[in-house]
């Protein structure tokens, strides 16, 4: 289905599917996000989720389907779509030579933003006490929060996140979660994530995939009722089995 761009869902797929070679890593993956939805996309390792990820960023083609955010086609209207977005990959790259500030004012400059853009982000991710220091020289946590920092500069409505809280020590996951549920009034957040407390917590709803397919797409309490358990871990192993 389109939609006319002020009535567009934030994230929509509609089919999304990638081979490679006789691997089918995303198989006609379809589902919409609306604005003030945080999703957890919860699956296995080689489920498809980061591919999936990669596909609504444009950065990776799909062999069939199509995905748009906020109304505009990935591919075939891929600047306004990248406008939209705020993109953590995990393993986000950076450069390594550079420190916290300069980087961060290099990506705000090839966006076309200013000085308060970076400190606004530094400021969101908590990254002032470093801001001087080289980025090769950080934590596996602080690099992480570099590479948010970077994703939300521009203040993008869709945010599509890849293990946000990866490295992060408990305090710093805290406070990471903390910012996403600031944000998700105004925001689709996209969580990619194996941390099923990060879904209870911060998530208002779930798609579990598995072998590159959606298996289960509901508010974490509902899945976790489908195992007689209650526990949303047991209806992951059995959704995922």
């Amino acid at each position: 289905m389109r939609y006319p761009h002020a009535m567009a869902p934030l994230i929509e797929t509609v089919g999304l599917t990638k081979r490679y070679g006789a691997l089918v890593a995303v198989n006609a993956v379809s589902f919409t996000m609306a604005r003030g939805e945080v999703l957890g996309f919860l699956g296995p390792n080689g489920a498809g989720k980061s591919t999936t990820m990669r596909m609504l960023a444009g950065f990776v083609t799909p062999d069939s389907g199509h995905a748009a955010l906020c109304g505009h086609d990935v591919q075939q209207q891929g600047r306004a779509a990248r406008r939209s977005l705020g993109f953590l990959p995990e393993g986000a790259p950076t450069y390594p030579d550079m420190s916290v500030g300069g980087f961060l004012r290099f990506v705000a400059r090839v966006r076309g933003l200013g000085t308060p853009a970076v400190s606004h982000a530094m400021a969101l991710t908590q990254l002032e006490s470093v801001r001087r220091q080289r980025i090769d020289t950080l934590s596996k946590g602080f690099k992480r929060r570099v590479g948010l920092a970077a994703a939300l500069l521009h203040d993008p409505p869709v945010l599509v996140l890849d293990e946000p809280t990866d490295g992060l020590d408990p305090n710093q996951k805290h406070e990471v979660r903390a910012l996403i549920t600031r944000m998700a009034p105004d925001k689709a957040i996209l969580i990619g994530t194996h941390l099923l407390d990060e879904v209870e917590a911060v998530c208002t709803r779930a798609i579990i995939i598995a072998a590159g397919r959606v298996v289960a797409d509901d508010t974490p309490a509902a899945l976790a009722r489908l195992h007689p358990s209650g526990r949303l871990e047991e209806s992951f192993r059995m959704a995922t089995a």
